[in-house]
């Protein structure tokens, strides 16, 4: 008997590992509204093809940022990204709307705490299939929802101050390597990013290259 119990032990592990096998390969995509909620495991294949992003404008004043200018640019002072702050000062722009720049997919969207504070992390999906993420930071109200997909120029946050440790602005970065964990926010080693406001204004319309 004890023989037999291992044999029905081995087969039913075995007929699990494959459902879970199985499962990842799958991505179930269920329409609501102007978003689709989909599984985390991604690829080209899975990408609703109205979701490609062929636009990219700016997550402020959409869609050129009007109002708003970049008080420290992509490596000054080692700064891995750009910070957008209104041309009015001070904290004037606390609770101002921040945009998603393209079509993509929310990654993350959840409060770091210390000097993260709110953080949206979404991957686009371009048409000549390369992925970029973009990164927004210090939110004073997160208004994504992880694991869904949206379009370019939805509100998906409000500019905070990460509670209290700054004077409010967005904290906004593009990364070209979509694998790198949160990060500093500063560093002298900028591979993986890429300048953000150089990388809007040349991929403004995407055509499909493959």
């Amino acid at each position: 008997m004890r023989y037999y119990s291992i044999i029905i032990t081995v087969i039913i592990c075995f007929s699990c590992a494959e459902k879970v096998k199985n499962k990842q390969k799958t991505a179930i995509i269920k329409t609501k509204k102007d978003s689709v909620i989909v599984k985390p495991v991604l690829s080209k294949d899975t990408v609703p093809k109205e979701f490609i992003a062929t636009h990219f404008d700016f997550p402020v004043g959409k869609p050129n940022a009007k109002g708003y200018y970049n008080a420290q640019k992509f490596t000054k002072n080692y700064h891995l990204g750009d910070d957008w702050n209104a041309v009015t000062g001070g904290n004037t722009d606390l609770g101002d709307p921040i945009y998603t720049i393209a079509h993509g997919y929310i990654k993350e969207a959840e409060d770091y705490g210390g000097g993260w504070g709110n953080v949206i992390r979404i991957l686009h999906f371009l048409p000549n299939d390369k992925v970029v993420e973009s990164l927004y930071a210090h939110c004073d109200t997160i208004l994504a929802k992880k694991h869904t997909w949206v379009t370019k120029g939805t509100k998906i946050g409000t500019i905070g101050t990460a509670n209290g440790a700054y004077y409010a602005h967005l904290h906004f970065e593009i990364r070209e390597d979509i694998t790198l964990p949160l990060g500093p926010g500063y560093s002298e080693d900028t591979n993986g990013y890429v300048d953000p406001t150089e990388f809007i204004k040349k991929h403004r319309t995407i055509k499909d290259e493959r």
